[in-house]
């Protein structure tokens, strides 16, 4: 081997991990830079879809996405977000949104599945009897903005998803105490179906288990089925709930009576008042019948004392004629003797 050669050999190896280390400076700062701009797209997301379902314009929308630079855009970081808009908007189209055409409403909206429990540490009648009382979500609720109670089956509800406010009507399907509560809902912008049951695992123990199908509409909620913002906010304030009920509610669990009546296929079937009535006659038919119970007890009780009187009252009649009965034996033995000693008398005498 020339001397060449063995030089080429000896600077070979330093020079592959030379630019080993160089592919992986070179995908570092590709990730970085990447990261940097995702972070500039998703800062401005929010600000695009508001002003695109605020009926758009040249504007801010401009602004935002570069369109309106001297030099055309070209900036890196103009083109970038000038990419976002066209995103957005074309994810509004699909979704069926403001900025989207009306013939395409519908046709592709898809479904967000949501499922989401937790434990509770109160009886079940408390946990249901506080989540019937939706007007006073927001009070606990962080994302609930407002909650109106219509009728016993139909509410208002306005909630903020991340930046933007969305708002439907519900309407309960079928509920029963205790147990299950299923509604639909309608909305312009987006709506969720769902089901809410109460699963008794201990006198003090109580799971709740919510089932949601949120039906986005418009291109934010596309954006947030993305990032399952949906899921995660669904199970943060279920965390709110459980806080608020073993913060509060536990301590005046009686003041809390809920809603007790009973809907099916969307109609009431028996009003709150009448279902507290017949609660109260149930409750009562049981204090009787455990009345009833502690009656018998008693009156077996006085039976059992009365038997036992009766059965004394005749073993001291069995004693008083066991004596009799000695004392007869008594004299039988006694008259035995004096005619034994009469017999013996005689006979001596004829002797």
């Amino acid at each position: 081997m020339t001397q060449a050669e063995q030089r080429s050999a000896t600077l070979a190896e330093p020079l592959d991990k030379l630019k080993g280390e160089a592919r992986s400076l070179m995908q570092a700062l590709a990730e970085r830079a990447l990261a940097s701009v995702r972070d500039k797209v998703t800062g401005s997301v929010g600000r695009l879809i508001d002003y695109a379902d605020g009926g758009g314009g040249s504007g801010l929308l401009s602004a935002v996405t570069g369109g309106g630079n001297s030099d055309g855009g070209s900036s890196v970081g103009g083109a970038v977000l000038g990419t976002a808009g066209k995103a957005v908007t074309g994810l509004m189209s699909r979704g069926g949104g403001s900025g989207g055409s009306g013939g395409g409403q519908g046709r592709n909206l898809k479904v967000t599945n949501i499922v989401e429990e937790i434990d509770v540490g109160v009886p079940v009648r408390l946990a249901y009897n506080q989540w019937t009382q939706f007007t006073e979500f927001p009070s606990f609720m962080k994302k609930v903005e407002s909650v109106e109670q219509e009728a016993d089956e139909t509410t208002k509800w306005k909630v903020q998803i991340l930046w933007s406010h969305r708002g439907w009507e519900s309407t309960t399907k079928r509920q029963i105490p205790d147990d299950r509560i299923v509604w639909t809902s309608k909305g312009q912008r987006g709506h969720v179906d769902g089901t809410v049951s109460f699963h008794e695992l201990g006198p003090n123990l109580t799971k709740v288990l919510v089932v949601l199908e949120y039906y986005p509409q418009g291109g934010f909620e596309h954006i947030g089925n993305l990032w399952r913002a949906q899921g995660r906010r669904t199970r943060l304030e279920l965390k709110h709930f459980r806080r608020h009920v073993m913060t509060q509610a536990v301590l005046h669990g009686d003041e809390i009576e809920g809603w007790r009546g009973v809907i099916e296929d969307g109609e009431v079937v028996k009003d709150h008042e009448t279902a507290l009535e017949e609660e109260k006659r149930g409750r009562g038919s049981a204090d009787e019948e455990n009345d009833e119970g502690e009656y018998a007890d008693e009156a077996d009780e006085a039976d059992e004392g009365e038997y036992a009187d009766e059965a004394d009252e005749a073993d001291e009649e069995d004693d008083g004629d066991d004596e009799a009965d000695y004392a007869d034996e008594d004299d039988e033995a006694e008259y035995a003797d004096e005619d034994d000693e009469e017999h013996a008398a005689r006979a001596g005498g004829r002797s």
